[in-house]
């Protein structure tokens, strides 16, 4: 007997699903493929080459650019979760994907999506510091403290989400096994289960105030107070200064929370499967795909150091 079988046999007799993804357009799957497909090497290149540049240009070893290389690394993590899947539907049109490979894939989206929602915390509060506190700013965001900080969002993700996880796929499953959605998301996965499911919907709203309610709140704080000492500043030249190393934060803040607040937190009767799935591409790939662009188009050291780099690189 299948041991994954045996597992789930006093729950469900689904032991895989069916992403339907994009199916619904049969006759764009090729032009699909090859648009995810140029967005998730854009994605891998742009941030990869962030990654280098804080790292190689001196002028960029700071508490800003190290959350900036840990949050670029995060994001080619979070994509790599959900595209390389989705690619591999489109071409071989196999949308098959067994019990525990969905569990494990929703396991990471979510890690990563919360990890995502701290280090977008932390970098909020290295601006606070930053513009708030300047003279201390040295003393505050220490080398063991940015750290710290960086390790606690990482971590800080991994054992609720296991948790989590482990009882969405101990729901009893029965009947329909496709799921209309290119990934293992939690609304789709919980539509196929049978059921009370009320108790893990109330737990999604509890999580999703930890996770993206709180966090969101602490970074709209943070700029409220930024804002307010930045129109305090003599200076015009100051203020732009200060407004433009703030203001690519603010617009990633706006486009991944704004996306993942309406995703989770609306409620289940307003779900719908098309929704979803535009929701979802524009948290999943297209904010990850502008990320590189708005920190480097948007702030002047970054863009000299890619100059400095690339420069560099073709002349050797």
């Amino acid at each position: 007997m299948d041991p994954l079988y045996s597992l789930q046999q006093n729950h469900s007799t689904l032991v895989e699903f069916i992403l339907l993804g994009f199916s619904d357009v049969p006759n764009l799957q090729e032009f699909l493929f090859w648009v995810f497909l140029i967005i998730y090497v854009i994605i891998l290149m742009g941030n990869s080459l962030i990654i280098i540049i804080t790292k190689v240009d001196l002028s960029l070893r700071t508490p800003m650019y190290f959350f900036l290389s840990n949050f670029s690394f995060l994001e080619m993590c979070y994509v790599s979760v959900t595209l390389p899947r989705l690619l591999t539907d489109l071409y071989r049109q196999h949308r098959i994907i067994s019990f525990m490979a969905c569990a494990t894939q929703m396991y990471f989206f979510l890690v990563f999506g919360a990890t995502e929602c701290f280090i977008l915390t932390a970098m909020a509060y290295d601006r606070y510091v930053a513009i708030c506190n300047p003279l201390l700013y040295p003393l505050i965001m220490n080398n063991s403290l940015c750290i710290q900080l960086a390790a606690g969002c990482w971590i800080s993700g991994v054992p609720v989400h296991i948790g989590f996880t482990y009882w969405i796929f101990s729901l009893p499953f029965c009947g329909s096994n496709q799921l209309n959605h290119f990934f293992c998301d939690i609304p789709p996965v919980l539509t196929l289960a049978c059921g009370d499911t009320f108790m893990i919907e109330m737990l999604i709203y509890v999580i999703a105030l930890l996770v993206v309610t709180i966090p969101f709140m602490l970074i709209l704080g943070s700029y409220v107070k930024i804002i307010s000492n930045i129109l305090k500043l003599p200076s015009a030249i100051g203020r732009a200064k200060a407004f433009s190393t703030c203001s690519s934060h603010v617009i990633v803040v706006a486009l991944f929370f704004g996306s993942g607040i309406i995703t989770y937190l609306r409620p289940k009767s307003s779900h719908s499967a098309g929704l979803d799935k535009f929701l979802s591409l524009f948290y999943t790939v297209v904010t990850p795909m502008f990320n590189p662009m708005i920190y480097c188009l948007r702030n002047k050291d970054v863009m000299i150091a890619l100059k400095k780099f690339l420069l560099r690189w073709l002349m050797l």
